[in-house]
């Protein structure tokens, strides 16, 4: 079974990729963030043609998040329970199913944008919100795979960045960030793809001062499961491909092989 990740950085601007990667990578499943549309305007017809389902959650601006799968989508849960709003609104970041027995959810973390900022407590927040998700599902199912995969906003170490000197007093890199992540790992949840299987570990690189042509990436796109599912892991990538050429996303799909 095959399951990826991709923030598309809007499914309407990036239908024909998304569309001829799917035919070319097949996965069963496919988690994607950065919508940018309503649910109501997901091309859902252009996807049923290449036999997916979709769940998505979205509101027409920047967020947004769905799931894509092959092999079925039941128990489709729209949001974290304990979500904190944002500006007094529960923004769309967040969307779970359980396709063919195993649990996955698709995750749009916020950014964060500067240390300062009140959306860097509203992130804070968020990632708790999003670890009682996994110990209450977790904890319920305690045979099921389950996975929490998409962009994190994060870099776990700072070997996941081009220059770790470039973002002083910047997010993604911060020790309260970091902790979020630790606070996964202690509940059970393993980063599935180790770092030998990835080559250059980067999945997203900036539009702006030729960011990929440069080198200069971050591994922000994760994918995080419990012992069930990476226990079945046979392989792994980055499909830095799919960033190439006119019209790209900012983001590369992170791919991951299981056997269950």
């Amino acid at each position: 079974m095959r399951i990826a990740t991709w923030n598309v950085n809007s499914i309407g601007a990036r239908l024909p990729r998304v569309l001829e990667w799917l035919e070319v990578a097949q996965p069963d499943v496919l988690a994607v963030q950065e919508l940018k549309c309503a649910e109501t305007a997901v091309p859902v017809e252009e996807f049923a043609a290449l036999g997916y389902e979709i769940a998505a959650l979205g509101d027409g601006r920047w967020n947004g998040v769905a799931l894509l799968s092959r092999v079925g989508l039941e128990d489709v849960t729209r949001n974290l329970p304990t979500q904190p709003e944002f500006e007094g609104s529960i923004e769309p970041r967040a969307i779970g199913a359980t396709c063919s027995g195993i649990r996955v959810w698709s995750v749009y973390v916020p950014n964060g944008r500067e240390v300062d900022h009140a959306h860097y407590t509203y992130k804070l927040q968020w990632y708790d919100a999003l670890r009682d998700m996994a110990v209450a599902e977790m904890a319920a199912n305690p045979d099921q795979a389950f996975t929490i995969i998409g962009d994190y906003n994060i870099a776990p170490t700072d070997a996941d960045v081009w220059d770790i000197s470039a973002f002083a007093n910047s997010t993604h890199v911060t020790e309260p960030e970091r902790a979020k992540l630790r606070d996964l790992e202690a509940i059970g949840l393993i980063e599935v793809i180790p770092r030998a299987l990835k080559g250059e570990p980067y999945t997203f690189w900036d539009y702006r001062d030729l960011g990929f042509q440069k080198g200069k990436g971050m591994r922000i796109d994760l994918i995080y499961g419990n012992a069930r599912l990476t226990d079945c892991v046979t392989g792994a990538y980055v499909d830095r491909e799919a960033r190439k050429g006119k019209g790209a996303s900012d983001h590369a799909p992170v791919v991951i092989d299981i056997s269950l």
